[in-house]
């Protein structure tokens, strides 16, 4: 696939998390049991990049968009949750991915991470006020993050199936996986 062609990708990506992550810091969220939690909207990019890029490419979009998303309309205090949380969704992420499709489908993956953000921003929020109570308001966080994870799932799962591009770049992706995969069964037998 053209270089090109995945830069403008990655950029369309990153340009498309910021403006849904600056967008749903509009939206007031409806439950006062859970002041300050969001749907995480901004999330359905995170899956798309996992499904139709490399790691390291999606590692750099997730980042890229924490930091414009922050530039734009965040405080240090902001990134610093939103940080902790999207990073440690991520890599959950990408560790339940790697069980296979056999074994936890696109909403299982986007539910986990909808969990783990709200344990790396609760972990963050232990550290600052010096005391885990704040962890008491994980179960709350919990069931909102995995019902949002599920839904995120499910759209991720929709445009995956339904846009040709996004189809065309998980294929390709797919494709590259395989042949890697291949390539280390050789070296190593």
């Amino acid at each position: 696939m053209n270089r090109n062609r995945k830069l403008i990708f990655i950029s369309l990506l990153v340009a498309q998390g910021v403006v849904i992550g600056l967008f749903e810091n509009m939206i007031p969220f409806p439950f006062a049991v859970a002041p300050g939690a969001k749907l995480g909207l901004a999330n359905l990019i995170t899956m798309i990049a996992i499904f139709t890029m490399p790691k390291k490419q999606s590692f750099f979009l997730v980042w890229l968009r924490l930091i414009l998303t922050t530039l734009l309309g965040g405080t240090l205090s902001t990134f610093l949750y939103s940080m902790s949380g999207a990073m440690l969704s991520y890599f959950a992420m990408l560790l339940v991915k790697s069980l296979g499709p056999k074994r936890v489908s696109i909403i299982g993956i986007s539910a986990a991470g909808g969990f783990f953000h709200n344990v790396g921003q609760l972990l963050t929020a232990a550290v600052i006020a010096k005391t885990w109570t704040v962890m008491l308001y994980l179960p709350m966080l919990s069931l909102i993050g995995i019902l949002s994870g599920i839904a995120i799932g499910i759209a991720a799962n929709f445009l995956l199936q339904r846009v040709s591009t996004l189809k065309e770049f998980r294929e390709a992706y797919t494709v590259k996986q395989q042949h890697a995969a291949s390539a280390k069964f050789l070296r190593n037998n």
